[in-house]
């Protein structure tokens, strides 16, 4: 029986064709992703920050809330104003009297101390001296006399008018007068009047003044019934 004999020729062609018959691999577009295998976690994708807007506050702040309504505004009332309003008529002005003494003001204390005319002012003087002792400034006493005048009065006095009445003006010491002078002395809270002396009619005018004078306290050093004859009222 004839063998079929394959020669060399015949196996080239036959490895020929078997390698022409192999799909190519050509390239083409990429498809789906596989899915990564088991027991492995997909990476997680990382957002892509885009603008900040200025309305979108940052993290941490406080947000403001919405704007407060603004209350409604009040509406005037208007107000009627007569045409023709009369004017008050003005108020008849009473003439005015300068008193001697306030009415409010009440009457000072009044002191009297025993004494002849010839001690009146010695007695003047320790009640001086009990007043600064218990605390009353010097500026708040004045002493009149209705005789023979301080030595301290007479002594200012020879410097001149003006020189002396500008020791009452400082008002920081005892300032001492005649009582013919009691028009002029200045108001203090303690007036003593030392009754030395002295014509009675100057006596008589004088002690009333010097009531008007004190503030709080009068202390009158003399003979008892020409003060009390003076001031018009028992002691």
């Amino acid at each position: 029986m004839p063998t079929d004999h394959v020669g060399p020729t015949n196996h080239l062609s036959c490895l020929s064709s078997l390698i022409l018959q192999e799909p190519q691999i050509h390239e083409s577009a990429q498809g789906p992703r596989v899915a990564p295998a088991a027991g492995r976690t997909a990476p997680t994708p990382r957002p892509v920050p885009g603008p900040r807007s200025a309305a979108t506050p940052r993290p941490g702040r406080p947000v403001p809330g919405p704007a407060r309504p603004t209350p409604p505004a009040q509406r005037a009332h208007p107000v009627s104003v007569p045409a023709t309003a009369p004017a008050p008529a003005p108020a008849p002005v009473a003439p005015t009297s300068a008193p001697s003494r306030p009415e409010n003001r009440s009457a000072p204390q009044l002191q009297l101390i025993p004494a002849p005319a010839g001690g009146a002012l010695d007695a003047a003087e320790e009640a001086v001296d009990l007043l600064l002792e218990s605390g009353r400034a010097p500026g708040d006493i004045l002493v009149l006399t209705t005789g023979e005048q301080h030595p301290w009065a007479a002594h200012e006095l020879s410097f001149g008018d003006a020189a002396y009445w500008s020791h009452q003006d400082a008002g920081d010491d005892v300032f001492f007068a005649d009582a013919s002078a009691v028009d002029r002395a200045k108001p203090r809270p303690v007036v003593v009047v030392a009754v030395n002396g002295g014509a009675g009619d100057t006596v008589t005018r004088a002690l009333p003044v010097a009531r008007d004078r004190a503030a709080a306290l009068l202390i009158v050093c003399g003979d008892p019934q020409t003060i009390n004859s003076a001031l018009g009222a028992g002691v």
